[in-house]
C-alpha cells in the first residue's frame, strides 16, 4: 500500500540509499521486488528514484523488479491536486493534514470512486486509456478551475513510460500465488507508513489513504490470510510524528530537539523535521491489538545513551480515569 508518500532511509556496506516506491529488498542482487496491487505508483517518481539509487551503484534492478498490473497509477495532476486540496484546507479549516503532496490521497480518491487508471489500462488500448486519461483530468479540472493540465504532454510521457515498464508488469494475483505454492521461498513483506497512519485504525484525518496495517498484506497483494506467518512490528525507542495530529508524549523542548538532532528525524520524502517524544506504550500496545505482532524490532536505542532517565508513557486517562484503550 502507499506510495512515494512514504520514504526508507537504508545503509548497506556503508552506502546509504533512499527508497519511496522501490521495496527495500531491491539492493539484495538474490530477491525478487514486487510492488503489489495495493501501491499507488508514480511513473516518473519510480524512474528517478531508479536513476538517484543507479548512482550510488544499485545495478540491474530492472531484472528484479515485477509489478503488478492491477496497481493504480499517480498522475501528475493528482500531485497538483494534492498541493491544492492542502491550500484549500488550510483557507477554510485554518490547518491542513500535512500530506506529502505527493498526489497519494487524491489517488486513492479515484480509485474509490472508480475512476482511477490502473499499470493494466496504461499496457493494454491506448487510445481507450487515453479518453479515460482525458476524462479523468477534466473531472478535476471542473473541482479545480486553477488547475492547469498539458493532456497531450502527459500522454506522450506515458506512452513512453509504458514501454519501459512493459517487461516488469505481471498478473500480481497469479504471482503471488506462484510465490506461495510453488518451491518454497521466503517472503519478506515491507509496508509503507505506520499503523498510526492507516486509514481505518490511525489518528484519523491525520492519516494516510490506505491500510498500513496488517490487513494490508491480504488486500494489497492478494495474498490469503492463512499464509501470513510472522507480524514484525518496527518501533523505535522513542516516538516520532512527521506532520499534524495528537502527540500526547511530545516534547516541545530540549529532549525533542535531542532526539530530533541525535536521531537524525528528518522526513526521508519532505526533509521536514520530525516530532519527537517519549515512547508511548499506549499506541504501540494498540498497534499490537490490530496487528497481532509475533515480534517486535527495536530500533534507535542509542539514541537514548546520553540521557540520565528515560521516561514512558504508560497511560491515557479520560475523564480522570484511567482507560486500558487508545481513544
Amino acid at each position: 500500500q502507499g506510495g512515494n508518500n512514504a520514504g526508507h532511509t537504508v545503509v548497506v556496506d556503508g552506502k546509504e540509499y533512499d527508497f519511496h516506491l522501490f521495496p527495500s529488498g531491491i539492493i539484495n542482487p538474490k530477491a525478487i521486488s514486487f510492488i503489489g496491487n495495493g501501491v499507488v505508483i508514480h511513473l516518473p517518481g519510480l524512474f528517478e528514484e531508479a536513476e538517484k539509487n543507479e548512482k550510488k551503484g544499485l545495478k540491474d534492478w530492472e531484472k528484479r523488479l515485477i509489478i503488478s498490473d492491477r496497481a493504480h497509477i499517480v498522475f501528475d495532476f493528482h500531485q497538483a491536486v494534492d498541493g491544492l486540496q492542502e491550500v484549500q484546507r488550510q483557507a477554510q479549516e485554518g490547518k491542513n493534514i500535512g500530506t506529502t503532496k505527493k498526489g497519494i490521497g487524491p489517488t486513492y480518491s479515484s480509485k474509490a470512486a472508480r475512476t482511477g487508471l490502473r499499470i493494466c489500462d496504461l499496457l493494454s488500448d491506448f487510445d481507450e486509456f487515453s479518453s479515460r486519461f482525458k476524462n479523468l483530468a477534466q473531472q478535476y479540472k471542473s473541482m479545480f478551475p486553477t488547475l492547469e493540465i498539458d493532456v497531450e504532454g502527459q500522454l506522450k510521457k506515458l506512452k513512453g513510460y509504458a514501454e519501459k515498464i512493459r517487461p516488469m508488469v505481471r498478473d500480481g494475483v497469479y504471482f503471488m500465488y506462484e510465490a506461495l505454492h510453488g518451491s518454497p521461498k521466503k517472503i519478506l513483506v515491507e509496508g509503507a507508513n505506520a499503523a498510526l497512519l492507516d486509514i481505518d485504525f490511525g489518528t484519523y484525518p491525520f492519516v494516510t489513504s490506505s491500510n498500513c496495517t496488517v490487513g494490508g498484506v491480504c488486500t494489497g497483494l492478494g495474498v490469503p490470510p492463512q499464509h501470513v506467518g510472522d507480524v514484525y512490528g518496527v518501533v523505535k525507542a522513542y516516538t516520532t510524528r512527521v506532520g499534524i495530529g495528537a502527540f500526547p508524549t511530545e516534547q516541545i523542548n530540549e529532549i525533542g530537539d535531542l532526539l530530533q538532532s541525535r536521531g537524525h528525524e528528518w522526513g526521508v520524502t519532505t526533509g521536514r523535521k520530525r516530532r519527537c517524544g517519549w515512547l508511548d506504550l499506549v499506541i504501540l500496545k494498540y498497534a499490537h491489538m490490530i496487528n497481532g505482532f509475533t515480534a517486535l524490532a527495536l530500533t534507535k536505542l542509542d539514541i537514548l545513551d546520553v540521557l540520565d532517565e528515560i521516561k514512558i508513557g504508560v497511560a491515557y486517562k479520560l475523564g480522570g480515569k484511567r482507560i486500558p484503550y487508545f481513544p
